[in-house]
């Protein structure tokens, strides 16, 4: 791949576009804000999560300073959406001239701005590359190819990712094991995590729901588990299950809530231990994390998560882009396979279940590895750069 030109004075221009990119872009915009000789940061946010009021709260949550633009994109189809973040984004770049685009994990935003960027004749960083759950239907799946594919400096979270890449023919050299960016907000944050007892009493839950047993967590939002009526039933009368060994919190995406609504479904969860929540900040799910007895979810964020956290985590899905996360961490891969995950909560109940131990350079320095790498590549950069324009 030729150099791109790169404008050493132009900012870094961050992108995030969901909730699981605020988490990993929250320590990158410190990390080189630290570091003197990088550009400025300049934070743009796509709005393909639009929830306002959500969307301070987990800002304020992590920290992290409001962005500079929102496009305010908004929802629709995966094409349609993708394909409005292009529009809007490319007179940014054409208006700020960046160093570089900084992405991370593997949203339709993600690979929107990188496509623009590409086209534009500007590096693009991609921080979370290499993970594969090779799974095509995933949407998520081709956005991290494709992002790997254009990305000029890839930045991966566990050693795996590096022959994913280079089965792909992704060059060696612009590819850097840094550790899991994810991992470093859930150290410098672990303090601050709310008790779940405070969520429950919001929402009117008699503080004897949490009772000496413990109880489980649940996120579930990917459209093989609810996007369909059937799968969505099947999903449900698990979790009813699990609800009759261990009381269930589960604060619900509203993607979630529509379909079990829109489905009828919703008296199946009635007279069970199961606590529905509306979406909570980040400190309210670190701290329901952190204190559960077990995890039951969909998210890949999550699998991490609990894995740093010591948390025995069940993921209802047939594959993982995390495989880290099962071989040397707190996941078990178990889908909807019903006897499969009943007898993993017995297990757990039983026995405490699966404890793992922490992956490499989880260790909460990831993102000042990243600043580090950054600022040498770009100075490599600059001569070969400055001598073609010239």
């Amino acid at each position: 791949m030729m150099a791109k030109p790169l404008r050493r004075q132009g900012p870094l221009l961050c992108v995030v576009g969901a909730r699981p990119n605020y988490m990993k872009m929250a320590p990158l915009v410190r990390a080189f804000a630290a570091r003197p000789g990088l550009p400025r940061v300049v934070l743009v946010h796509t709005g393909q999560h639009y929830d306002v009021a959500m969307n301070e709260r987990l800002f304020a949550d992590l920290e992290l300073p409001a962005p500079d633009l929102n496009l305010e994109v908004g929802s629709g189809t995966h094409a349609a959406q993708t394909a409005e973040v292009m529009r809007r984004f490319e007179p940014v770049l054409d208006d700020l001239g960046p160093s570089c685009v900084i992405v991370v994990g593997d949203v339709n935003s993600t690979l929107a701005c990188s496509l623009v960027a590409s086209k534009k004749n500007v590096p693009v960083v991609h921080v979370e590359a290499g993970l594969r759950s090779f799974d095509r239907d995933m949407p998520e799946e081709i956005n991290r190819v494709l992002t790997d594919q254009i990305a000029d400096r890839l930045y991966t979270t566990e050693r795996s990712a590096a022959a994913h890449l280079e089965r792909e023919g992704i060059a060696a050299e612009r590819v850097v094991f840094v550790g899991n960016v994810m991992i470093d907000s859930l150290r410098t944050h672990r303090k601050r995590a709310i008790d779940p007892s405070a969520a429950l009493a919001r929402e009117g839950i008699a503080p004897d729901f949490l009772n000496d047993d413990g109880y489980g967590a649940v996120t579930l939002h990917r459209p093989s588990n609810v996007d369909e009526p059937h799968t969505l039933a099947e999903s449900l009368a698990i979790l009813r299950e699990v609800a009759n060994r261990v009381p269930l919190i589960w604060p619900v995406h509203p993607r979630t809530r529509t379909n079990i609504e829109r489905f009828g479904l919703l008296s199946r969860l009635a007279g069970t231990r199961i606590a529905l929540l509306p979406p909570q900040g980040y400190l309210e799910m670190l701290g329901l994390l952190a204190n559960a007895r077990l995890v039951l979810t969909d998210s890949g964020g999550i699998q991490e998560e609990t894995t740093a956290l010591s948390v025995p985590c069940l993921t209802m899905r047939d594959n993982t882009e995390r495989p880290i996360t099962v071989e040397e961490g707190t996941n078990t891969v178990v889908g909807r396979d019903r006897g499969r995950v009943l007898a993993c909560v017995d297990d757990i109940i039983a026995n405490g279940g699966k404890r793992g131990r922490i992956p490499q350079l989880w260790d909460g320095r990831a993102a000042t590895r990243i600043a580090t790498d950054l600022d040498l590549w770009l100075a490599k950069r600059l001569p070969a750069a400055e001598t073609a324009a010239a």
